[in-house]
């Protein structure tokens, strides 16, 4: 299997074949379909080895008016209709190259056939990240994170394999959001104190906190606020990927996605806002608590306005599979511009439950030390 791509023909396809379809792009010197080459800005071909230049786009990646695209998408907009597969095991939404005529899923694993195919109209894409790590260095990533796994099973590493052909390059939908944000709060501020309570032997000395109300304001704008559009994803795992280098997104190319599967996006772009707005306040959260300031803080009321928002649909390169072990099988994750992995794993209870004896025993000593010659006399 090649290892930035999807099994290739035994016959290069010819330049008439792959112009059919929009999705696919022939070979300068010899017309074969052509994969995009992670790390690079070019399409190599597998057959002759010419190396087919992307040509480098003069757009501008703007940032759209969040309002008006959603006035837009009921007239209608820049959109895009593709040819996507839906797996009847876990749901996941995605594209396959029209060559291939069965595949597996890459987010279960599951059989999916290109008969069930249908067609979407989304928004267009407007920029993305390229693919920076081949399947070699994303399986290298994965090794060193099973090798780094505390509490893990002692045979992990030398055990789990990744299912099937190994690892699917796949484009992750996202949204990003800009936004200045106003606040107006209410709340408490507390101030910690020290009084001494009861009398004679019992007398001792307390901390008490004494709160004051308080109310105002903070303001923050906020940039590219991630959304992870899928709903094959779990959040939390999409989340430990970051962060991404958002600063080297490029103008979309469908050339970039050229022997990879790229994912339609499932969660829509006022939900995704909804999603982006959680985020914003949790930053904002810690605002307010700062500008309360004290020893302790309450925030008791908020009401939070969001103003020039605007938008990026992007698409975001990660390699997917299922590890097996023991007959149990764990997905993973790896962001394939940095290297970082986030993935499910087993525990062994055996490591766990030493540990925590261990732990016992030292505090236990710690304490006897104590007593015995510390807190013990008088």
């Amino acid at each position: 299997m090649n290892e930035t791509s999807p099994p290739l023909p035994p016959v290069p396809e010819t330049a008439a074949g792959a112009a059919s379809d929009p999705t696919q792009f022939p070979c300068e010197n010899c017309g074969a379909v052509l994969t995009f080459a992670p790390g690079q800005d070019e399409l190599v071909c597998a057959y002759c080895g010419h190396q087919n230049p992307i040509p480098e786009s003069d757009h501008a990646i703007e940032e759209l008016d969040f309002r008006a695209a959603l006035r837009r998408q009921a007239s209608g907009g820049e959109t895009v209709t593709e040819r996507v597969v839906t797996c009847h095991a876990c749901a996941a939404t995605f594209t396959l190259n029209p060559s291939v005529t069965a595949d597996e899923c890459p987010f279960c694993g599951s059989a999916v056939v290109l008969d069930t195919a249908h067609e979407e109209t989304h928004l267009k894409p407007q920029s993305l990240l390229a693919f920076r790590l081949d399947a070699r260095e994303a399986r290298e990533a994965f090794r060193q994170w099973l090798s780094g796994l505390w509490f893990a099973p002692g045979d992990l590493a030398r055990y789990a394999r990744p299912d099937g052909d190994g690892l699917a390059g796949m484009y992750t939908p996202y949204w990003t959001f800009d936004a200045r944000t106003a606040t107006r709060y209410r709340g408490q501020r507390g101030r910690r104190y020290t009084t001494s309570v009861g009398s004679g032997k019992n007398r001792r000395t307390v901390t008490r906190i004494r709160w004051s109300p308080v109310s105002g304001s903070v303001t923050r704008a906020f940039d590219d606020v991630l959304v992870v559009a899928s709903e094959s994803l779990p959040r939390d795992m999409a989340e430990k990927l970051e962060p991404w280098d958002l600063d080297q997104l490029v103008p979309y190319d469908e050339r970039y996605l050229s022997g990879f599967r790229a994912e339609s996006y499932r969660i829509g772009l006022e939900d995704g806002f909804a999603h982006a707005k959680d985020r914003m306040e949790a930053v904002i959260r810690r605002d307010v608590r700062r500008d309360i300031g004290g020893d302790a803080q309450r925030i008791t009321w908020l009401s939070i306005r969001h103003d020039d928002i605007t938008y990026k649909h992007v698409l975001l390169p990660v390699w997917l599979a299922a590890y097996r072990y023991r007959d149990r099988v764990f997905r993973f994750m790896v962001n394939a511009r940095t290297g970082k992995v986030h993935g499910q794993r087993p525990w062994s209870w055996l490591k766990i439950g030493v540990a925590v004896f261990a732990a016992t025993v030292v505090l236990g000593a710690g304490y006897y030390a104590f007593v015995t010659f510390g807190g013990g006399s008088g």
